[in-house]
């Protein structure tokens, strides 16, 4: 399989509005890809169109060297929405529990699992507790520990450490990274400029288009600034100009 993902001239509109003009964008093994851009610039329509939760007008998107949406790929797939999609009257464990079976994980091992992943998140003292009491960045460590089950091929985490505190990050960037030695891919979206660092390519997107994507040192040295965030204020400003 060359790619984990594969988009190729994909095109997406909803009603008269072009969301996506023509994007080709892939992920393989080994790479933590960042997709950046402003807000409604596209990302979360462009992971949509990968895991086959909207369907493009025009062009190839595929998960796994296979069209989404594949039930078979579930297990294979760990997905963090920008939104939270969790049952609130559920504690945090009955909701990992819930995931774990839907993605097929078998329950020899399955508190194990479960211990494993919260622990990432930091979230062993809260396991029991219901979602309904959580804040918002309890929820978003909850939506990330789901992601994380069955630690999948691939993961797609669309705003992944809003709301959580500059420690946890770290610690969820060092699993992101090791999991990304250990062969796995990552796709992560981020408004967090100084996470768009810590990823080995980033993909600009916007008006609908990349308009760049290499690693961030390459892409400071083109833009000539010193960090992601100035290429993304260099890059909005000349696109404001066209």
């Amino acid at each position: 399989m060359a790619y984990m993902i594969e988009m190729e001239k994909v095109a997406k509109s909803f009603g008269k509005q072009k969301v996506l003009k023509d994007i080709d964008l892939t992920l393989s093994r080994h790479e933590i890809l960042g997709l950046i851009g402003p807000s409604g610039a596209g990302k979360s329509t462009a992971i949509n169109v990968a895991l086959g939760v909207d369907q493009a007008d025009s062009g190839k998107a595929e998960v796994l060297g296979k069209q989404m949406p594949n039930r078979e790929l579930l297990g294979d797939l760990g997905y963090m929405a920008q939104s939270d999609a969790l049952y609130e009257d559920l504690t945090a464990y009955e909701n990992l529990k819930f995931f774990a079976e839907m993605k097929g994980l078998a329950k020899d091992g399955l508190d194990d699992e479960i211990k494993r992943v919260s622990n990432i998140v930091n979230l062993g003292d809260a396991l029991y507790k219901y979602v309904a009491g959580f804040s918002g960045g309890m929820k978003r460590r909850l939506s990330l520990a789901i992601a994380l089950l069955g630690n999948p091929e691939l993961l797609v985490l669309d705003e992944p450490t809003v709301g959580i505190d500059p420690a946890l990050r770290r610690q969820i960037w060092a699993e992101l990274h090791k999991m990304r030695d250990e062969g796995h891919a990552i796709l992560v979206t981020t408004h967090v400029m100084d996470e768009a660092e810590l990823v080995d390519r980033v993909a600009l997107l916007m008006g609908g288009k990349i308009i760049a994507n290499d690693s961030p040192k390459k892409l400071e040295e083109d833009y000539g600034v010193p960090t992601i965030e100035d290429v993304f204020l260099k890059a909005e400003a000349e696109e404001e100009k066209k």
